[in-house]
């Protein structure tokens, strides 16, 4: 399949749910993986180990990686800020619940909302837009102050809700670096595997810096983590959305995303038996309303 469509069909549709359900699966299970391996030691392996397999697809469908195409300085960027991200993610994993850090996170397809028009002037915000991403912000400010407060596992989750933020502003960001740069043209498994190359090796260094050691025992649970979130989730699902972003429309693509904390806050209280607060759903519902005004065709 070649051809771009202009709606989704039932094989987009499917492709898109099923990455809803891994993403919103991943945190959950990293939160579970946190006491068998240091976090910044685990999220370095996953990336080098998704990279290998990028590379190794690219190489058996006969793209070419290494040609001289302008894309080293912002695959660089965007590997290091991608490699920033993930040390938010798995070191606030450590302060707040994994379904809270889901629906935190998404406040990245607002800064892209925000960054786009200009990087596309074209692409200005409309009002109904900035309504959405009104929403959104006061969605994540309710999220924000409901971890303010007393909380079972210690007084410091909003701790890992900041992280999460900035999370979710690095996320942005690398989205931005892609679009405005020579990436946005680029083979997408040669983006990915700048992504997951560099992002690999910063927190190869960070582990290093934090003094992280590597589990002398290597459970079964650790292993399918392992399995699960570099090869499942950072490869093949990143693989497929980036087919879908490449023939179907984004804007409806982009829509789908809101079902991720959905997905997310479900298995962290069925999975890890975590609180879902009145807040938390108040604010599950602004990110996902939010998501769906800013992404939603203008008419």
């Amino acid at each position: 399949m070649t051809e771009r469509r202009t709606h989704l069909d039932p094989r987009a549709v499917v492709l898109l749910l099923l990455c809803c359900v891994l993403w919103g699966l991943q945190q959950i299970v990293a939160k579970a993986t946190l006491p068998l391996m240091a976090p910044l030691a685990f999220a370095a392996l996953r990336s080098a180990l998704a990279a290998l397999l990028v590379w190794a697809w690219a190489g058996w469908r006969g793209t070419p990686m290494w040609r001289a195409d302008g894309t080293l300085p912002g695959g660089l960027l965007a590997g290091v800020v991608f490699g920033l991200e993930f040390i938010c993610i798995y070191l606030g994993l450590g302060y707040t619940d994994a379904s809270r850090l889901v629906v935190l996170v998404y406040l990245a397809p607002f800064v892209v909302a925000i960054g786009m028009p200009f990087i596309t002037p074209t692409e200005k915000l409309s009002p109904r837009q900035v309504g959405g991403l009104a929403l959104g912000f006061a969605a994540v400010a309710l999220a924000f102050s409901d971890g303010l407060g007393g909380h079972p596992a210690g007084s410091q989750r909003w701790v890992g809700d900041a992280l999460a933020v900035l999370a979710a502003l690095l996320w942005g960001a690398t989205t931005l670096t892609i679009r405005a740069s020579r990436l946005s043209v680029a083979p997408p498994e040669k983006t990915l595997f700048y992504q997951l190359a560099v992002s690999a090796v910063v927190l190869a260094v960070a582990s290093a810096v934090r003094g992280e050691a590597w589990p002398s025992v290597w459970p079964p649970a650790l292993w399918a983590s392992l399995f699960f979130q570099s090869v499942v989730v950072a490869f093949a699902s990143y693989l497929a959305w980036f087919w879908l972003v490449r023939h179907y429309p984004a804007t409806q693509l982009s829509a789908f995303t809101f079902l991720t904390p959905l997905f997310g806050l479900l298995f962290g209280w069925v999975l890890l038996d975590e609180v879902v607060t009145p807040e938390l759903l108040l604010a599950l519902g602004g990110v996902a309303a939010g998501i769906w005004l800013v992404n939603r065709p203008r008419t």
